[in-house]
């Protein structure tokens, strides 16, 4: 059984609403509502930040260690040079790639 509770529940109103407890497996924040025109190199290993908390989106910064210690960030090695656009919602489905997915409502509406 996973449990969700908001802490407005347990200390009362005022307490922004996007605040919870979970047991639950860790989410990404949303860092951006867009996607990262990033020039890769074929053949060098990036790491692309899954969690939403590293200072050098899109890529990997170790902000997870401390602030989201359930995820990791995917690495990944092109094949080739290519111009390309990487996640910055974190929440693609195709990772790292962005596939669309920042434009969806509930994206939209998540605090940056």
């Amino acid at each position: 059984i996973r449990s969700v509770w908001t802490l407005t529940s347990l200390l009362g109103a005022g307490v922004p609403p996007q605040v919870q407890l979970s047991t639950g497996p860790p989410e990404p924040v949303v860092p951006s509502k867009k996607p990262f025109r990033v020039e890769l190199v074929g053949g060098k290993r990036y790491s692309w930040c899954s969690c939403g908390h590293s200072r050098k989106q899109p890529f990997c910064d170790g902000a997870h260690k401390a602030k989201a210690p359930g995820l990791m960030p995917l690495r990944f090695v092109p094949e080739e040079d290519s111009t390309v656009w990487l996640c910055g919602c974190k929440h693609t489905n195709t990772p790292p790639y962005c596939d669309g997915t920042h434009k969806q409502d509930f994206i939209r509406r998540r605090p940056l």
